[in-house]
């Protein structure tokens, strides 16, 4: 069994879409996902980007510092069904990253709604900010979420930015893509590949 390390911020859609393929995987690989927190708030705090992406940002903070929130009071494991719970919400219900999508999150995954107060709060950004780099130190600034890393016995973890996919593969198309993310992502020297998206997040 392999331990799988997944980096995500609730706002971003192709993370939600990489989290659901790597669930799938699970089904047919010898994988088990552990979630982390990102965040994209983080990621470009100091960056120029646009007045409707900065808005975005704002907005961010919240569900990242309650995702923070609730692994320091409850431990790790409550990351996977306070995440899946958030971006339920947020990616298919369209309810926004607001206190209500908050508060309906953390009812669904059986923690205290006082947890909730955590989005307008500093409380926890040392830890967040923390998570946040944990995932990013491998794989470089210039990438978002999804991160992930997986470990091997001879060395550094793989670690990489995406699959940025849509939809999610089912089955075991969604292992030969694990197969092939891994084999290109475990070369040493291998740095990239790409081609432009030609259509938005499907999310069924």
């Amino acid at each position: 069994m392999t331990d799988v390390d997944l980096w995500v911020d609730p706002a971003c859609p192709w993370a939600w879409i990489t989290s659901r393929w790597l669930l799938e995987v699970e089904r047919v690989r010898d994988v088990r996902v552990r979630f982390h927190v990102m965040s994209l708030s983080v990621l470009n705090e100091h960056r120029e980007v646009s007045d409707k992406y900065r808005e975005l940002l704002d907005s961010a903070w919240g569900p990242v510092r309650v995702l923070t929130a609730a692994e320091q009071a409850y431990g790790s494991g409550v990351l996977r069904p306070l995440y899946d719970a958030m971006g339920t919400r947020v990616h298919l219900r369209r309810t926004g990253l607001g206190r209500d999508m908050i508060i309906g999150a953390l009812q669904e995954a059986g923690l205290p709604v006082s947890l909730a107060a955590a989005a307008t709060s500093t409380e926890y950004d040392a830890q967040l900010r923390a998570s946040h780099t944990a995932g990013m130190a491998p794989v470089g600034e210039d990438v978002g979420t999804p991160v992930i890393h997986v470990p091997r016995v001879d060395g550094e973890p793989i670690a990489f930015f995406g699959p940025v996919i849509t939809p999610a593969p089912r089955g075991e198309a969604a292992g030969r893509l694990w197969d092939g993310v891994l084999a290109v992502a475990g070369t040493d020297g291998f740095f990239e590949l790409k081609r432009t998206r030609t259509r938005g997040p499907i999310f069924t």
